[in-house]
């Protein structure tokens, strides 16, 4: 079971209805534990309001979202390089726990799956070495093998966490269960990231049958992941952050009030987490 308190809202869930000033104080009205803003909303409302907004609250920041897309010039240009330290200084700024990197599939027009995750590696480096001077802990995403064309080269905890291995400290990753439930390395990796690599742990849950595979996920307990399983292999490893729960739902969830999801998250929470 988890209680409100240990639940945070990554702001992807209610993007469609809610400006962050509204997830800021929706997720105190409804007793959330935190916050994880998408780097758009936080632009929008300014990074200095934002974050008098969420001290304010009182809620943590249990990430960014998101750094990364190394890929996207087909070369590391100063302009995917600075936008990933201008990241680091939003994070840096709002208190996160974290910058999520969703790091990039092939470069355009390639086939060459290879020098695309080098390339990665390579930004992922750059990015670390800046954040480390802001005191910012950058959290590979590995994301289901379905994106590695266009999203993610990195696509298993063990691939993400052989990254962190070569980068050293100050790199982990964020676990998501919607990308990773598949994997039968799954636990064991997780206990190979233990406390200190472990840096966000994201819920949702896989739809059957689903609609999109990007924008059908579904609230905890109406798929077929086992959360709670999961969950407790992240706390037994040394996993204590807040459980956050990211929902891309483009027939369903971004068309409700966001208070009924927000209200369906916290009892959800309780029943299926």
């Amino acid at each position: 079971m988890l209680t409100p308190d240990r639940i945070s809202l990554n702001t992807a869930t209610v993007k469609e209805q809610w400006t962050l000033a509204q997830c800021i104080e929706g997720c105190a009205r409804h007793g959330l534990g935190g916050i994880s803003p998408w780097r758009d909303k936080l632009q929008e409302m300014g990074v200095t309001n934002a974050a008098k907004a969420i001290r304010d609250t009182g809620i943590r920041v249990s990430g960014l979202c998101r750094g990364g897309w190394y890929t996207g010039d087909g070369a590391l240009t100063n302009a995917v390089l600075d936008d990933n330290r201008r990241a680091v200084d939003e994070a840096a700024g709002i208190g996160a726990e974290c910058l999520v990197m969703v790091v990039g599939g092939l470069l355009p027009g390639s086939r060459d799956i290879g020098a695309a995750r080098a390339m990665v590696e390579e930004g992922l480096a750059h990015t670390l070495d800046y954040a480390r001077t802001a005191g910012i802990n950058v959290a590979i995403e590995p994301l289901h093998p379905m994106t590695a064309a266009d999203r993610a080269v990195v696509n298993t905890l063990r691939q993400a966490l052989d990254i962190c291995d070569r980068l050293g400290p100050g790199i982990g990753v964020a676990v998501d269960v919607y990308h990773v439930w598949w994997d039968p390395e799954v636990k064991a990796q997780i206990r190979r990231a233990g406390k200190d690599r472990l840096m966000a742990f994201h819920i949702c849950d896989w739809l059957v049958p689903t609609t999109d595979l990007l924008n059908d996920r579904g609230m905890m307990g109406d798929g077929v992941i086992d959360i709670p399983g999961l969950r407790a292999e992240a706390e037994s490893a040394g996993f204590d952050g807040l459980n956050e729960v990211e929902i891309f739902s483009t027939g369903n969830w971004w068309q409700r009030d966001p208070d009924e999801v927000l209200s369906t998250i916290v009892e959800r929470g309780r029943i299926a987490c």
